[in-house]
């Protein structure tokens, strides 16, 4: 996780937004617009190149993904918890859905 919290640092030094620290609204909605941006990427794949992968698609994407990681990381500092903490949470949620086999499925609480 070492490098997660070097950049998690990064992502504080380059966040300018009005009222960061105290302001959850703007990365939440930075979020989902990047996390549009990606799908944008993915419905250009299908349309412009019949479904099939590219490099320069694939290279679109990554970078896409890219911002949706600094954004999830603004929200996080929001928080006040670390990538770390974040990772570690959905960790042990995947692991004891896992274990009670509900994996698949809705709902938060399964």
């Amino acid at each position: 996780m070492h490098y997660f919290d070097e950049y998690q640092q990064l992502v504080v030094k380059t966040a300018i937004y009005p009222n960061r620290g105290s302001n959850l609204i703007y990365p939440v909605l930075g979020l989902c617009g990047e996390s549009g941006e990606v799908a944008e990427k993915v419905k250009k794949l299908l349309r412009d190149e019949g479904g099939e992968m590219t490099i320069e698609a694939r290279d679109a994407i990554k970078k896409e993904l890219g911002d949706v990681l600094w954004y999830v990381i603004a929200v996080a500092n929001e928080l006040g918890v670390t990538l770390a903490d974040v990772v570690q949470t959905n960790t042990e949620k995947l692991l004891g859905r896992r274990e009670r086999g509900t994996l698949q499925g809705s709902g938060d609480d399964r």
